[in-house]
């Protein structure tokens, strides 16, 4: 057997560690000295040219957002303000491993980001269709990502390469069960829900922070395709839930979806049960229940796709006062990934385009030249500060309350024993109906089965740690025995 190379950075410098990031404390947040991390999703944004390295192919539509209950108790963010309020807004939904030209109906994740132009600036909601993530750590998000695109030789999509990596990221159970089952092939985008998926906080005006997970539910309900017809489908209207969406609005059937949240205490989060922070697990309706904000509704479509869908960019780091961060790592990582694939992607000044920029503010920054600059580049104005001169400065009434981190600056493994990534999913496979069991199964079944033998058994101890049946109904399809695997 041949000597086992070492991985390096580009620069050549062995790397120590590719599991984990460096956080400071077990729960983070990053440390911006992680220079490997940086390096990883910088080279990981640019390896597609132009399209989105994930999210490639989507739709989109205008709409408005309507405060329905006053959540100023938990948060000064204005577009909240008083009940009745509206604000302008830009939604994306999208597949996330495939290309511009794949198919709307494949079995994926669906992204649901919304735009939201307030006075203080533009607010990204950026989400999913489901409450959850494959993985903890944004170290892993590159090679999570390549093995759902397609291998280097034969260029085909590869279950092997799925399913190895799962094989090996047991946290990422509780988000399969979720892909596996009817909900991973959403009847278009306007039948299911979206979610932060991460944790955020609010910020409320005595300087108080809350943590907060977002949540959009569909007021048409929740309706699912079939692997079948979502196969079918693929084939003779490829472009379906395009096309159910931007059809329903001509029809003046507007999509609507309530906002809701979660509110948890700052305090709480210390000696909660989970990490509140983990991105592979909910909060427990029981302990957090929903709390209703406001209505989403989409009302009107793009003129130009090019222009105002593919040319829209969000980005989670996108907040206005009220709204901050968590020490959520997934959520870290995304902070300089998105903006780092939109500058790289649409160049520097992708948000002076006419659907990215802020629209209830006056943008003054310090920011000149760079590619497709088309406005009048800051005139002569100065583009620096302090000065004694009338420049734009900053604004410390927006500063946020010092948020507590404690730990030493370490790669930490989020696989630790003390963590069980099964429960939930186990959970979630209890409460599914009986026919939605079926179809979860066979879908797996159907998906693992040109798999190799010895990456099913590592994966069917996962199944049946999360459930004794849900693993028994995978390894008898599969022809495997029960006792190979527990």
């Amino acid at each position: 057997m041949s000597k086992k190379q070492k991985l390096t950075t580009m620069s050549g410098r062995p790397v120590d560690d590719n599991q984990n990031s460096l956080t400071a404390g077990k729960r983070g947040p990053l440390l911006m000295q992680d220079v490997y991390l940086q390096e990883k999703l910088a080279h990981f944004d640019r390896e597609v040219i132009p399209e989105r390295i994930v999210h490639a192919k989507g739709a989109g539509a205008y709409g408005v957002f309507t405060v329905t209950n006053d959540i100023t108790r938990y948060t000064r963010a204005k577009l909240f303000s008083q009940v009745g309020k509206q604000t302008e807004t830009f939604t994306r939904f999208s597949t996330v491993g495939g290309e511009r030209g794949s198919a709307d109906t494949a079995r994926d994740p669906r992204g649901f980001a919304t735009k939201f132009y307030t006075e203080e600036g533009n607010w990204d909601l950026v989400g999913n269709n489901t409450p959850v993530f494959f993985i903890r750590d944004p170290l892993k998000f590159p090679d999570f990502i390549h093995t759902q695109k397609r291998t280097p030789d034969s260029n085909l999509k590869s279950a092997e390469m799925v399913w190895d990596f799962w094989s090996k990221t047991p946290e990422a159970l509780h988000q399969i069960t979720i892909l596996f089952s009817n909900r991973g092939t959403p009847d278009g985008y306007r039948f299911m829900n979206g979610y932060s998926s991460h944790t955020f906080s609010f910020i409320n005006s005595d300087n108080e922070r809350f943590w907060v997970k977002f949540h959009l539910k569909s007021m048409q309900g929740i309706k699912n395709l079939s692997d079948e017809e979502a196969t079918r489908l693929a084939g003779v209207d490829p472009d379906y839930a395009t096309r159910d969406l931007f059809e329903a609005i001509e029809r003046k059937e507007y999509p609507r979806w309530t906002l809701k949240v979660q509110i948890m205490p700052e305090k709480e989060a210390e000696n909660y049960h989970i990490n509140p922070f983990d991105i592979t697990r909910v909060w427990p309706h029981s302990d957090y229940p929903l709390i209703e904000v406001g209505i989403l509704e989409l009302n009107r479509n793009p003129k130009n796709y090019f222009a105002e869908v593919e040319q829209s960019a969000f980005a989670p780091s996108n907040i206005v006062p009220g709204i901050g961060f968590s020490p959520d790592k997934m959520l870290q990582g995304r902070l300089f990934s998105y903006p780092d694939t939109q500058r790289y992607r649409l160049g520097v000044n992708y948000n002076l385009l006419p659907v990215n920029r802020p629209r209830g503010v006056e943008v003054a920054n310090h920011y000149r030249d760079g590619y497709m600059r088309f406005d009048d580049n800051g005139g002569a104005s100065r583009n620096y500060e302090p000065s004694n001169y009338d420049v734009p400065g900053e604004s410390p009434e927006y500063k946020e309350p010092p948020l507590r981190i404690s730990g030493d600056a370490d790669r930490y493994n989020p696989r630790s024993e003390d963590i069980d990534d099964f429960k939930q999913a186990g959970d979630l496979y209890r409460i599914l109906p009986e026919n939605e069991k079926r179809d979860l199964i066979n879908n797996i079944i159907h998906s693992m089965k040109p798999v190799s033998k010895s990456i099913q058994k590592i994966q069917l101890s996962y199944f049946y740690k999360a459930d004794p049946e849900y693993g028994s109904a995978i390894a008898e399809g599969l022809g495997i025995a029960v006792a190979d695997i527990k």
